[in-house]
């Protein structure tokens, strides 16, 4: 049967969302994206988490439906749904879906090749399963937030991108599509966990392979991608604006001294003990200028350097207009479906169907 969704390479893969937030939901707009057919479950009158006034961007194009899990006439809905789909997305505390009759045991008997989708904090075991806590206290506990800091200063938590997106929504995705591949080939369904302090630990391998070998101090802001370097670390401008430099191959940091006129000998790479005293010159430099000059004279180069944009700048630079990295739809300017595919690409599915012919369509009364 063609897919009521669009024609990505996810195309005719059905999905049953259990409405959540953080990474539950953006694993779901990923695959909605991508193609699948989403219905979102929803409690009845459960209110926006940011308020009426909030663009649910992470919610876009899939349809949602409200049903009543506490009673026996939602659950057996939700059962019937979990026949006629190939996944199902969940992400609450550890043992409620478990209470409400509708956990795995209970799902594989009326579906054996559902692939049940589960994101977590803590993760289903441990001492702190049962724990509440959010993207912040995940990635502290993983021990990536501690690792991102100026030297002497506080963590600064990167928005909630490490831990509910990167190490709980964009795994969880990757996961589920791993299952959905296992199980055409074994005709068997199994659980994908996802916790998020497992994805984010999973993040920093690189840092723990740099520790290991001794290049990597405990010290944060002393290391080369955590600010104590001169040639990756953001500078002010002129203006009050900002330059990220990240010339961390030697070709690329010999084309930033030269563009910015500095002979090699006074500014060596990497004799670390250094690092420090040459900040402050790039600092010196960068401030002489404002961003859009620096813009003009750094981003088509290969000194890896660029101006920083906020959230509502981005869109409008030339290089993502191009590339139409964003899209605005319905009035909100939202970022485009990603990765790209050359021959099934993925779309926001504006014209989704309704929850009803969803039902229709796969055989839900």
């Amino acid at each position: 049967m063609r897919s009521m969704s669009g024609e990505g390479p996810l195309s005719g893969l059905k999905v049953l969302e259990f409405a959540g937030i953080g990474p539950g939901p953006f694993a779901a707009m990923m695959l909605a994206d991508l193609g699948a057919e989403v219905l979102r479950v929803e409690r009845p009158g459960a209110p926006p988490l940011f308020g009426e006034q909030s663009a649910d961007v992470v919610g876009r194009g899939r349809p949602a439906l409200e049903l009543n899990l506490r009673e026996s006439v939602g659950r057996e809905r939700a059962l019937a749904l979990i026949e006629r789909v190939d996944v199902l997305i969940e992400g609450f505390r550890p043992g409620v879906m478990e209470r409400l009759g509708l956990g795995p045991d209970v799902a594989f008997q009326r579906n054996p090749r559902l692939i049940y989708g589960r994101v977590t904090g803590y993760g289903r075991s441990g001492p702190l399963a049962q724990v509440p806590g959010h993207d912040i206290n995940y990635i502290a506990l993983a021990g990536v937030l501690g690792a991102i800091a100026r030297r002497g200063e506080r963590p600064l938590a990167p928005l909630n991108l490490v831990g509910d997106y990167g190490g709980g929504g964009m795994l969880l995705a990757f996961g589920i599509v791993c299952g959905v591949l296992e199980a055409r080939a074994s005709g068997r369904g199994q659980v994908v966990d996802a916790a998020m302090v497992d994805g984010a630990a999973l993040q920093s391998a690189l840092i723990h392979g740099l520790r290991a070998s001794g290049r990597w101090s405990d010290e944060p802001g002393t290391n080369v991608l955590d600010s104590g370097a001169h040639f990756y670390e953001v500078y002010e401008t002129a203006d009050g604006g900002h330059v990220a430099v990240g010339a961390l191959e030697p070709k690329f940091y010999g084309a930033l001294l030269a563009l910015l006129g500095l002979d090699p000998e006074e500014f060596p790479q990497w004799e670390q003990a250094r690092w420090p005293e040459l900040k402050l010159r790039f600092a010196e430099l960068f401030r002489a200028r404002p961003a859009r000059e620096w813009a003009a004279l750094l981003e088509s180069s290969d000194a890896c350097a660029t101006v920083v944009l906020g959230l509502g700048e981005a869109p409008e630079h030339p290089h993502n207009v191009a590339r139409a990295t964003f899209v605005e739809l319905d009035g909100v300017v939202q970022p485009a479906p990603a990765p790209r595919f050359s021959a099934t690409p993925g779309r926001i599915q504006r014209d989704h169907p309704s929850a009803e012919q969803l039902l229709e369509a796969w055989g839900v009364v």
